[in-house]
């Protein structure tokens, strides 16, 4: 991400703006390495400090987090020695990724007693640093190295702030010499990490921003862009940026990928992307923060929910396809039963001339086409009746065992058959209510325990997702099983039109035709929707169902989501996601 030390300059402006003169009132830890601190000054305003590596962060929030009923030892400690402290300094020292407060605590007997905090937003070391007033580390979010090391970050140790990188600081340089260090860029390496490497503070969005303005190209060759002139727009844009930057000039920016989902953030507008993606402009840096990484947030519970119901469901497929092989080659040994009823018929036969304690019988097969002998195995504890009826016994049993066996795997193969639906439900979720829906379903299925103590109460459904074909038909597409059996079995007019990608796990569509035709256009974009909503929407094309509404009926004991139908057409369909997207009504 972005958070570069050049972002960093105008979001501390923003910040120091507020929080000087301030006073904490509170000290949440909603999760580890995140702090928030309610401060009070021209109202009241809620500070994160993300200290994590995988998301550092400093920005006035409006969302309230979850708090944690035990706080942290941590959390405890920064009470201790900070809540009713008044903020004196804001500061960004040099042009790194750090942040410092002065503050003013109140001491055991009343007197102000300073304290200093250093916010570290260095990717995989950042860390959220406390001092007394002579800069000694009274604790900290994570203790790092030891007493030998250069820079240990260790309560007792004096704090030092990060050692700066051996780069120029692009703010203080001149035309001259930015012309002079982008000169010496090695000319087979890419333009925007020489960029980078140079000056401090650039990410390497910014650095690809600034080629792609100069040369046409986010990422070229440095020979190149010498060989068509462009070095000079490379100076005059890195001059550009310093004057941006030293005057206040930047300004929040927010892109945003192909399908809508924030990808990046920086302090200048970006255009290296080209059509297909967004770049939005905020009123201020925390809030674009905030939108940021409460969507990151949420997409990333949203991911780990799905994993873990994925997890679960392929387990629970696993499960099921292994109790299938078994019963299937179980199956497939009851095919010789009838040897055992002959075998029982022979020694029924001949039992006048066998007599106890007989191990073998070998008479007529009168089985057999053209006569012959058959050598029967016989227990020699048994008498020959005994031996007669174990071989009835077993035939009975395995001719039971076919009529059980072809019930369990009939019923094995129909829940297989749901659980990859349910997979395939989980690959197309596309919210938190998505994933909600499908785990109520799997609840009910006994797939999941419902939780502990809560009440079943009203649940709220989503609804189906919605089409205008180019004919003006509304079409209707189900999100998940129990959708789909509400689109198709409940929702829907006995007349309207149904399609369904053929053999595969997928949504039910249904063209809405309030007593009208469907026509040929209408029929094709449904059937290409019904294969691009299921599991073949990877092939090229697919076969497709269709028939009406009143020939669906859902299988008694059928799984949600599952119908059954014999009068239908099949059309062969393209997937096509761009066509979902255009009729898609918003």
């Amino acid at each position: 991400m972005s958070l570069d030390a050049l972002f960093l300059k105008p979001l501390t402006e923003e910040l120091r703006e507020f929080l000087v003169g301030a006073k904490i009132e509170k000290i949440q830890m909603p999760a580890r390495g995140t702090v928030v601190m309610t401060v009070r000054g021209e109202g009241r305003r809620d500070l994160l400090i993300g200290g994590s590596a995988g998301a550092p962060r400093l920005h006035f929030t409006a969302f309230d987090l979850e708090k944690p009923r035990e706080p942290p030892m941590f959390c405890m400690l920064l009470r201790k020695h900070l809540i009713g402290a008044r903020i004196l300094e804001v500061s960004q020292p040099g042009t790194d990724r750090v942040v410092t407060m002065r503050l003013a605590a109140p001491g055991m007997f009343g007197e102000g007693e300073e304290r200093g905090l250093a916010v570290e937003l260095m990717g995989r070391t950042a860390n959220l640093i406390l001092t007394d007033g002579e800069g000694v580390i009274t604790d900290c979010l994570y203790r790092t190295g030891s007493a030998e090391d250069p820079r240990p970050v260790l309560p007792g140790m004096r704090y030092r702030l990060p050692q700066m990188q051996s780069k120029r600081d692009l703010l203080e340089m001149s035309d001259e010499e930015i012309a002079s260090a982008v000169d010496g860029f090695p000319d087979e390496r890419e333009a925007d990490r020489c960029v980078v490497g140079a000056f401090l503070g650039l990410s390497p969005l910014v650095a690809r921003e600034l080629c792609a303005r100069a040369a046409g190209d986010a990422s070229p060759r440095v020979y190149n862009v010498r060989a068509d002139g462009r070095m000079e727009a490379l100076v005059r844009e890195l001059a550009a940026l310093r004057d941006t930057v030293n005057g206040g000039e930047g300004a929040p920016y927010l892109v945003f990928d192909r399908d809508g989902e924030p990808m990046d953030f920086t302090y200048l507008p970006v255009t290296q992307y080209g059509p297909g993606y967004e770049v939005r402009k905020y009123e201020s840096f925390s809030e674009l923060l905030d939108a940021f990484y409460s969507r990151r947030d949420s997409l990333e519970r949203r991911r780990q929910r799905s994993r873990e119901l994925t997890k679960t469901v392929k387990n629970a497929r696993d499960r099921v396809a292994r109790r299938l092989e078994a019963q299937r080659r179980e199956l497939k040994d009851t095919e010789d039963r009838d040897w055992l009823r002959e075998c029982g018929d022979i020694i029924t036969a001949n039992m006048y001339a066998m007599k106890k304690g007989q191990r073998e019988l070998v008479a007529e097969d009168f089985y057999a086409e053209g006569g012959g002998e058959r050598s029967i195995p016989l227990d020699p504890k048994k008498t020959p009746q005994q031996n007669a009826a174990m071989y009835y016994k077993e035939y009975n049993r395995m001719k039971s065992a076919v009529t059980h066996l072809t019930v369990q795997i009939a019923s094995g193969e129909g829940e297989l058959e749901y659980l990859e639906s349910v997979l395939e439900e989980l690959e197309r979720a596309e919210n938190e209510q998505d994933l909600l829906e499908i785990r109520s379903e799997l609840t009910d299925g006994g797939y999941l325990r419902s939780p502990k103590g809560g009440r079943p109460g009203k649940r709220l459904r989503s609804q189906p997702m919605r089409f205008r074909s180019s004919a003006g038909l509304l079409i209707r597409v189900g999100r998940n099983n129990a959708q789909n059996e509400q689109l198709s079995l409940k929702d829907s007019s006995k007349g309207d039109m149904w399609f369904h990608a053929q053999k595969t796990p997928g949504s039910h569509v249904v063209v809405s035709l309030e007593g009208g035709r469907l026509d040929d256009v209408t029929a094709a974009e449904a059937a290409s929707l019904a294969a691009y909503y299921s599991g073949a929407a990877s092939s090229g094309k697919a076969p497709v169902d269709m028939t009406e509404v009143r020939n669906l009926k859902k299988p008694a004991g059928g799984r949600p989501g599952m119908v059954i139908y014999h009068t239908y057409r099949t059309v062969m369909a393209k997937p096509d996601g761009e066509l979902a997207e255009r009729l898609k009504i918003r």
